[in-house]
């Protein structure tokens, strides 16, 4: 099945990390420095605009919002807007971190590049990162090749995180003190190239996949449930809108972080589904 979307947004520069909260997406125009949001009628407004570049969002319990700064591989907490540090991954973390998923109780999980993805190096393993509440990190897994968009199921006991350049999405029970265990497959994706991922009501996910151009919908296992194939490169997705069926696919037509400046490529597709997102809105 093939499903068409409509464009909701254009020129961006390269949005990522898409999250629902409440009555919008929040997402990160990556390469433009800057955090968004924007509504299900279209309407975008620039948030946050930062030095370095924005990768994962997510929120403490309080409401807190929490940034990932790439580069310097740091997280920080957005408070009367501004930045203030709340961890310092820069000693486990061996080059630029990437997309972050945060608990329901504060506990967030980094991933990171591994190694100069656009400098052209092989790719390696490397880890994700966990980060206590109060800051304290620590790594809470390893073993992963380019650790990129990760979910938490509903019930809090499992995390699973696309691991890009193995093609594969890599499931951990999560211990009570925060650490990751247990690893399994969750899913062999053949060619795809798994980027962001978000979780449906019925434990399906879906899967952007710029190797492929295409958004998949995957069960456990590695069956391919639907497939749509927006107007621009994939490279995350979220369901959202009011009823949780509208799939938010962010795209551009290069990650390149030049070339994506240049070109103002990014967009923001929108595509109606069956199945409800899964987790609060």
């Amino acid at each position: 099945m093939t499903d068409d979307t409509e464009v909701l947004v254009t020129g961006l520069v390269f949005p990522e990390s898409p999250r629902w909260r409440k009555d919008r997406l929040w997402f990160a125009d990556q390469h433009a420095r800057r955090i968004m949001t924007v509504t299900p009628d279209g309407c975008s407004e620039c948030r946050f605009e930062m030095d370095d570049l924005p990768g994962g969002l997510g929120w403490l319990p309080d409401g807190t919002p929490l940034v990932v700064a790439m580069t310097e591989r740091a997280v920080y907490r957005i408070i009367d807007h501004g930045l203030v540090l709340h961890a310092d991954l820069s000693d486990l973390a061996p080059f630029h971190c990437n997309d972050m998923v945060v608990t329901a109780d504060g506990r967030a999980y980094v991933g990171n590049f591994g190694y100069d993805l656009h400098g052209g190096e092989p790719p390696v393993e490397t880890h994700l990162i966990a980060i206590d509440p109060d800051g304290q990190c620590r790594i809470a897994a390893e073993g992963l090749v380019f650790p990129n968009g990760s979910v938490i199921t509903p019930d809090g006991t499992t995390l699973i995180v696309a691991e890009t350049f193995a093609s594969r999405l890599t499931a951990f029970l999560i211990g009570d003190d925060g650490l990751l265990h247990s690893p399994h497959l969750w899913a062999s994706l053949g060619d795809a190239t798994p980027d962001g991922i978000c979780l449906d009501s019925e434990g399906a996910l879906w899967v952007a996949s710029p190797g492929t151009r295409s958004v998949i919908r995957v069960s456990q296992g590695g069956d391919v449930l639907s497939l749509i194939r927006p107007t621009g490169i994939p490279y995350a997705c979220m369901l959202g809108g009011p009823d949780r069926r509208t799939l938010f696919v962010l795209s551009a037509e290069t990650d390149d972080p030049y070339q994506a400046i240049i070109m103002e490529s990014g967009r923001i597709e929108v595509a109606e589904v069956a199945i409800p997102g899964a987790g609060l809105p």
